[in-house]
């Protein structure tokens, strides 16, 4: 337990392979919604920062992209932001699920089997499992990280998500928060705005579509009862604009509706967005390019 008369706060990074939940964990944790969450892999593409504060302890949760082998540009700067968040990660969060092979992506197992750090290893998604399968898989965790405090959950149905959060605060280091008491995300508005764009891009259009598209805020303006947004969608070839628009315009008016809906709920004021789509051939690989979607140093 923390002691009241000291104040504790640290970075608690969540890794793992893609689609074993981190996102929706971070949000269950964080209580808002930061993180893209679809079932399609590779949706969480930035280091998103969470914030959770007490009386005598802040929370900086940090979800990153899912561990994987780059193919091009845009996946190994993905790969940089999980390579940075282990290295400065006060405790580590690593999330699995029942479903996935124990030993992929080893190598970052044996980076963990050798950290400093305190690891927490969730098991996720229980909920689809069995008591016999995740005892085994506790079993099986508990050889490969004799270290990691091991905790079968399920994001979704936020079960065990208590005792993964006491975990989390007894492990804090002491320290004064590292950010002010009020804000709960590093991201700014502009940000979760062409996030809620892209998770609908991930949701209506399937195959390739949503892995060769990038959002950038063209414009943000806030009004007395509004906020202005105009948004260009980024596709890799001519044949994708086509597909993003749609017949008459109608898919990309649904994808701003959905999305506008969104934003409203998040901002708590009214948007109105104008969404264009624009050809870029070489936006993944090209280091300008990533640098203005904020992959690039």
């Amino acid at each position: 337990m923390t002691s009241r008369n000291k104040h504790y706060s640290g970075f608690v990074n969540i890794i793992g392979n893609p689609n074993v939940g981190k996102s929706t964990l971070m949000n269950a944790l964080v209580g808002e919604k930061l993180s893209i969450v679809t079932a399609k892999a590779q949706t969480t593409r930035h280091r998103i920062m969470g914030i959770v504060n007490g009386e005598n302890y802040q929370i900086v949760y940090s979800d990153t992209p899912g561990i994987l082998k780059p193919h091009y540009r845009l996946q190994q700067s993905m790969m940089d932001f999980v390579d940075t968040a282990i290295g400065d990660a006060d405790i580590i969060l690593y999330v699995t699920d029942v479903v996935e092979k124990g030993d992929k992506n080893e190598e970052y197992i044996a980076k963990l089997r050798n950290i400093e750090c305190p690891v927490i290893l969730v098991i996720n998604k229980i909920d689809i499992s069995t008591q016999e399968q995740v005892l085994s898989l506790i079993k099986w965790w508990q050889e490969q990280l004799p270290n990691a405090i091991i905790y079968p959950a399920s994001a979704k149905e936020k079960f065990n998500l208590d005792n993964i959060f006491d975990a989390i605060v007894s492990h804090l280091p002491e320290s004064p928060a590292w950010f002010d008491k009020d804000v709960f995300t590093d991201k700014n508005l502009r940000f979760f705005a062409s996030e809620i764009i892209r998770e609908k891009i991930f949701l209506y259009y399937s195959q390739e579509i949503p892995y060769s598209c990038e959002v950038s805020i063209e414009s943000f303006k806030e009004g007395n009862d509004r906020y202005d947004i105009s948004a260009v969608i980024y596709v890799m070839r001519e044949s994708q604009k086509g597909i993003i628009i749609g017949k008459g315009g109608q898919t990309l008016k649904k994808v701003g509706t959905k999305a506008r809906l969104d934003m409203e709920d998040f901002f708590q004021k009214k948007v109105f967005l104008s969404l264009f789509v624009k050809v870029d051939p070489d936006w993944r690989e090209n280091k300008k390019e990533l640098k203005k979607f904020g992959y690039e140093n």
